[in-house]
């Protein structure tokens, strides 16, 4: 199953809202937290996604919506 790493940037509104999981539920990927790094005014995360090709878009495009920035990590796909 093709795997994703990306970077993302949560905004002080969302620091303490359960938006992984929620992402997780609703695309269907599966996520492992590689890095994290949180304060009162931002989060940042390192994250892989496992999922279909499809889940795994989904699963960005939420994020994204939600208002986190999502950048790819070099070398993002792993199959």
């Amino acid at each position: 199953m093709p795997k994703k790493i990306v970077q993302l940037i949560f905004p002080q509104k969302l620091i303490k809202k359960p938006v992984i999981y929620t992402m997780a539920l609703k695309c269907k990927v599966m996520p492992n937290v590689r890095r994290a790094k949180v304060t009162e005014s931002v989060g940042e995360m390192v994250l892989e996604l496992e999922g279909t090709r499809e889940n795994l878009e989904k699963g960005v495009r939420f994020l994204t919506k939600q208002g986190i920035k999502v950048e790819p990590v070099v070398g993002d796909v792993i199959e």
